[in-house]
């Protein structure tokens, strides 16, 4: 009996399909308004009318793919970087990261700036940063107020930045670190309209967006400052921070490892940027679901007793697969290929979309519903929970994150007691490519007296 010959589920090399995938036919601004505002519900509806492959317009003038079918995904996360450039997919970011950011540089450079950045976050580094995440952590705790509503979000960016604030330069303190501190929140607070301004020049000058930019524009100034001051430092050698490790690295394959002052300050506003809040969003949505759910808050909260980190990084992964911090990947196309029986021309950025595997009941039973313990033993196949991306474009700071929520969620749990200031959940909204609560996660906190001992 002759053998069945399954057809890839993309092609690169023997390209025959003609039709481009099927798609919501307004235009380009509805299209965009749409998926900046309301994209959490509208790719849902387009999946079902038009199914798992959907062609989109939006601005600034780009056609996308979005992607629900977890083999087409795959497929695409394993194929050739030189085919699907991750960095060019991510253009939107440009403005604020930079041509020389990790995120936005492609094949061998790309490959280059990832291995100068990954002793930085391998496995040593992570047991290194251990203590100083925990006595952060557990100093910001004892600062919230008693029973008294607020925003776990804001607490949670306030921590992570301060994190990643030693990460990156080994001291948090200084007039120029607090001036930065402060400059790196407006550059995070940024929502869909701004973006436009990104991209449209006349618009910087002008309310907002003029100040956006003129923020920008200090936080370069500061970071240039640090580097000249951190460039003339006599004791390198010494310093484990990642700007002393990127000024004293040598190149991995041996070439010129020297980076400029412009390649540094897209590196580490990348860091300090994508660093901290994604993990704050995880960590805030980990709070609000924990306390609305008594079995489950009463589970993690022995857990952080017993200090049972399993656990505890099944509610972090948990809180990212129910309310994944970024909906989609990017991939730009160099060349046409073919998914299923459509073909895309290259130029076209595919979407890998994040939100709708993570909410697709195939993957994952009862997906509204907050439940930790999917992650136990085995949990969930790799290809239907991917909050960090895939391939080889995985997110280098992943381990640290986790990592972070983990030893971030014990020190909460052991000193308080965490409460909702409502029954009812809440709504997401969008702000620059990230979802975030649209209330902050607000919890209500009331100390353990006392506290466990670590």
């Amino acid at each position: 009996m002759a053998t069945e010959i399954t057809a890839p589920a993309v092609r690169i090399d023997d390209v025959t399909a003609t039709g481009l995938p099927p798609g919501p036919r307004l235009p380009m601004l509805a299209q965009t308004v749409l998926y900046g505002l309301f994209r959490q519900h509208w790719l849902p509806r387009l999946r079902r009318r038009h199914g798992d492959v959907v062609r989109l317009r939006v601005y600034p003038e780009r056609a996308i793919v979005a992607l629900a079918d977890t083999d087409h995904i795959r497929a695409v996360f394993a194929g050739p970087a030189s085919v699907f450039h991750a960095g060019e997919g991510n253009v939107i970011l440009k403005p604020a990261m930079g041509s020389h950011s990790v995120l936005l540089t492609d094949e061998d450079v790309h490959l280059r700036a990832r291995k100068l950045l990954m002793p930085a976050f391998n496995g040593a580094s992570l047991r290194g940063y251990r203590d100083m995440i925990t006595e952060l952590a557990e100093a910001e705790v004892e600062r919230w107020p008693a029973r008294r509503p607020f925003s776990a979000h804001r607490r949670m960016q306030t921590l992570t930045l301060e994190v990643i604030l030693r990460v990156v330069f080994g001291v948090a303190e200084g007039p120029r670190l607090d001036e930065l501190r402060h400059l790196l929140r407006r550059v995070v607070d940024v929502g869909p309209v701004e973006l436009i301004g990104w991209y449209n020049p006349k618009l910087q000058g002008v309310g907002p967006w003029r100040r956006y930019t003129l923020a920008q524009r200090r936080v370069d100034q500061l970071l240039y400052a640090e580097i000249a001051d951190r460039r003339r430092a006599s004791d390198l050698d010494q310093r484990h921070d990642v700007l002393s490790r990127l000024l004293t690295t040598t190149d991995p394959d041996g070439g010129d490892a020297a980076l400029t002052d412009a390649e540094l300050r897209d590196q580490l506003v990348t860091l300090l940027l994508a660093g901290h809040e994604t993990t704050a969003t995880g960590l805030a949505w980990a709070l609000h679901d924990l306390a609305r759910d008594p079995a489950r808050l009463d589970r993690a909260t022995r857990a952080a007793d017993e200090n049972d980190e399993k656990y505890l990084e099944a509610v972090t992964k948990e809180a990212l697969r129910l309310h994944p911090v970024i909906s989609e990947v990017a991939r730009r196309l160099t060349t046409d290929i073919q998914i299923g029986e459509f073909r895309i021309p290259a130029g076209h950025t595919l979407m890998p979309s994040i939100a709708m595997v993570h909410g697709d009941p195939a993957h994952h039973p009862d997906p509204r519903s907050f439940a930790p313990e999917r992650f136990l033993d085995s949990g969930p196949a790799s290809s239907t929970w991917f909050p960090f991306g895939g391939g080889v474009r995985r997110c280098l700071g992943a381990g640290f994150s986790l990592l972070e929520s983990v030893i971030m969620l014990r020190a909460i749990l052991t000193r308080q007691h965490v409460a909702a200031d409502r029954p009812r959940r809440e709504r997401t909204k969008p702000r620059n490519i990230t979802t975030v609560p649209a209330r902050g996660a607000r919890i209500v906190t009331t100390p353990r007296t006392p506290a466990p001992q670590r």
